[in-house]
C-alpha cells in the first residue's frame, strides 16, 4: 500500500508536534532540493483534514514541509462530497497510510453551534450551512456528557469512514487508519482523541476530565 505504516505515520506527525511544542523545530523539507524532487511525483505521509481556522498551519504544527502533508480544509472541519472525494483521491490514489482529523478548541463554527442552540437563532448565509452540519455533534456531546470539541473530532472521524466505501475498505484491510486529533492553540500540542484502525495506540482522557468511578 504504502512507504508507511498508519502507526509509522502517526508516529512522524506526533514527533513533529513534539519538536514544534517544545521550540526545537527541524524546518524539515522546505529547501529548493526538496521542490525539485516533487515535480513528478508525491508521496505524503497523511492526510491532513481540519479546520480552516488561521491558527492551525498544518505543516507548520506537526513541522513537516514540502510533499509531507496532502491537507483538506473547511470551516469547522465539516464534510461535503468535494472533501471525501479528496481524501479518497489520497488514500486511494496516493496511497496514504493515514487520515488525521484536526480540530482545536475555540472553534468559532462550533461557537457559532451553540449559539444557535442556546438563542434559538440560526446564523445567515453560508455559515447556516456549517452550523447545521456541526449540530449533530452538539446533539451527541449532550447525550454523552461529552465535550462538543472532542466529539465532532470523533464523529466527522466516523461519518468519513461511513460515507466513503473505499476509504472503509483501506481501514479494514489494515491499509490506513484515521485518527482525531484535538489542537490546543496556547501550547500547540495535538491530543489524540480518536482511533479508527490501528496505530498502535489508543486516546487518553482530556486532560481536564474528571476521574472515572473506577480511578
Amino acid at each position: 500500500m504504502a512507504d508507511r505504516t498508519p502507526a509509522e505515520a502517526w508516529q512522524a506527525l506526533r514527533a513533529g508536534n513534539a519538536r514544534f511544542v517544545s521550540g526545537q523545530r527541524e524546518h524539515p523539507n522546505q529547501d529548493a532540493d526538496r521542490r525539485g524532487e516533487l515535480t513528478l511525483d508525491q508521496k505524503p505521509l497523511a492526510v491532513l483534514f481540519g479546520c480552516s481556522d488561521s491558527r492551525l498551519a498544518a505543516e507548520m504544527i506537526f513541522d513537516l514541509g514540502l510533499g509531507d502533508l496532502f491537507v483538506v480544509r473547511t470551516a469547522g472541519h465539516v464534510v461535503d462530497s468535494g472533501v471525501l472525494g479528496s481524501i479518497e483521491f489520497a488514500v486511494c490514489g496516493l496511497q496514504i497510510p493515514l487520515v488525521a482529523v484536526l480540530g482545536h478548541d475555540n472553534c468559532s463554527a462550533i461557537d457559532a453551534t451553540l449559539r444557535a442552540y442556546t438563542e434559538g437563532a440560526m446564523p445567515g448565509g453560508f455559515v447556516r450551512d456549517i452550523v447545521a452540519l456541526v449540530s449533530p455533534s452538539l446533539i451527541a456531546s449532550i447525550g454523552e456528557f461529552a465535550e462538543i470539541g472532542d466529539e465532532h473530532i470523533r464523529l466527522t472521524g466516523e461519518f468519513v469512514v461511513e460515507r466513503s466505501k473505499r476509504i472503509s475498505d483501506e481501514v479494514a484491510a489494515g491499509n490506513c487508519a484515521v485518527i482525531g486529533l484535538s489542537y490546543h492553540l496556547d501550547v500547540g500540542r495535538a491530543r489524540l482523541v480518536s482511533v479508527i484502525g490501528d496505530v498502535g495506540e489508543s486516546p487518553g482522557p482530556r486532560p481536564d476530565a474528571p476521574p472515572s468511578a473506577s480511578s
